[in-house]
């Protein structure tokens, strides 16, 4: 067993975990003063539930057989191995093995904490802790896990370390179309996949009161900008750590994780001094965190420089894209959308073009294209399609969203029973 490469999926694991926190500052800083309470705790929330249920069964649902029985697959009951809670094997590491077995099970646990709580975003100001713990372990039994199967699921060879089978996403389609779609760290089954059931739940819960734009400002830029910070350092963790090796690929993902944000970044802060005349702090870390979206199917597959070109494009489309919640008149409080979902999107469909090797510009043809679309365009729906189904029902039985009148007050004191900020006078 390799000790190095186990020390380095652990390291990254624990990188990748520090994002939801990370993403609690950033979501916090973005609401007003009197919610950023409630906004943190749906990210800590996500953390214990999909924390729970992932060592319970997520695990057995996403990497069964190594995707080659289908959506679930496992044996047992429902296809769960009640006997091991899905952990079946797990627990002794074979002697040619590339790393412990539950050393990639802490590593992918963390991705679907990070990505259930990303769609709490959409629902700022004007959502029950309750109907959203509901939701958040609904959505993650019945989309992300079976989704991260569709991307992430395979068998690795342990003699030459390579995937040899997986799910229909990066593997099954290789056997209709010659090639699969490439989704290095998760633009569809993270980015795409939240950014879809963040547009279903905008849509079930309706505007917040007096939406319009300018409407809502963030209350603590620095929170914002705390947040982006670890949110990119972790994001290392993210993208080069999805190699599950310490290596060559490793470090090319490493240096695009640098590169696309940074022009993102860069590209942001210009699309606003042209549109508004001030690039504002709340513009750079968007801009960061869209080109980290973007680079994220893309950063073992693209050389540094299309990477900055990638984060150049992300960064002007998603601070455009922001703005179609008032075009189309849906809240999705914290851009959620117009950052994750379009930029995954960006990601995933750029490959098609100049993805090494196989990119339309260097093999001439549009097969990776084509394939790129498949997995992003069927993830959306899917995730769609039920996260409504899942957020409609809460609504129409439990209630998923709060009063008008404790929505206008603020929601941390009432849902929680504490105040973010207690300024006290003299």
């Amino acid at each position: 067993m390799d000790q190095g490469n186990t020390a380095f999926i652990l390291i990254a694991a624990a990188l990748v975990l520090l994002m939801t926190p990370g993403l609690a500052f950033f979501y916090g800083g973005l609401v007003k003063a009197k919610s950023v309470i409630s906004m943190m705790m749906m990210s800590f929330g996500a953390m214990g539930l999909i924390g729970v249920l992932w060592v319970l069964f997520g695990y057995a649902i996403s990497f069964a057989n190594g995707g080659t029985d289908g959506y679930i697959g496992i044996d047992g009951l429902v296809g769960i191995d009640v006997a091991n809670l899905g952990l079946a094997g797990l627990l002794e590491t074979p002697e040619d093995a590339a790393f412990p077995p539950l050393a990639f099970v802490a590593f992918q646990a963390t991705f679907a904490i990070i990505t259930v709580a990303l769609i709490s975003g959409a629902i700022a100001d004007r959502a029950k802790f309750g109907a959203w713990m509901i939701f958040a372990g609904v959505w993650a039994t019945l989309v992300y896990f079976p989704v991260a199967s569709w991307v992430f699921n395979f068998t690795l060879d342990p003699e030459t370390l390579a995937f040899t089978d997986g799910g229909w996403i990066t593997y099954g389609m290789q056997e209709a179309f010659g090639v699969g779609a490439i989704d290095f760290a998760g633009g569809t089954a993270v980015h795409i996949n939240a950014g879809a059931a963040t547009l279903a739940l905008a849509l079930v819960l309706g505007k917040r009161v007096g939406f319009q734009k300018g409407a809502h400002v963030p209350h603590n830029p620095p929170f914002v900008l705390l947040g982006a910070g670890l949110l990119w350092f972790g994001w290392f963790g993210f993208n080069a750590g999805s190699e599950l090796a310490a290596d060559g690929t490793a470090a090319l993902a490493f240096v695009n994780t640098i590169a696309a944000p940074a022009a993102a970044l860069l590209a942001w802060l210009v699309v606003e001094k042209v549109r508004d005349g001030k690039p504002t702090s709340v513009g750079a870390a968007s801009g960061a965190v869209a080109g980290l979206v973007a680079i994220t199917p893309a950063c073992a597959s693209l050389t540094p420089f299309w990477a900055i070109v990638l984060g150049l494009v992300a960064g002007v489309v998603c601070a455009l894209a922001i703005d179609l919640k008032f075009k189309f008149g849906f809240d999705d409080s914290l851009d959620v959308v117009g950052i994750h979902l379009v930029g995954g999107l960006i990601g995933t469909l750029y490959l098609g073009f100049f993805a090494n090797g196989t990119g339309l510009i260097y093999s001439g043809d549009a097969t990776q294209l084509m394939v790129q679309a498949i997995a992003a365009f069927t993830v959306m729906a899917f995730s769609f399609v039920l996260s409504y189904a899942i957020g409609w029902a809460i609504q129409k039985t439990i209630g998923f969203r709060v009063k008008n009148e404790d929505e206008i007050a603020g929601i941390d004191t009432v849902v929680h029973g504490e105040e973010g900020y207690k300024l006290e006078t003299v």
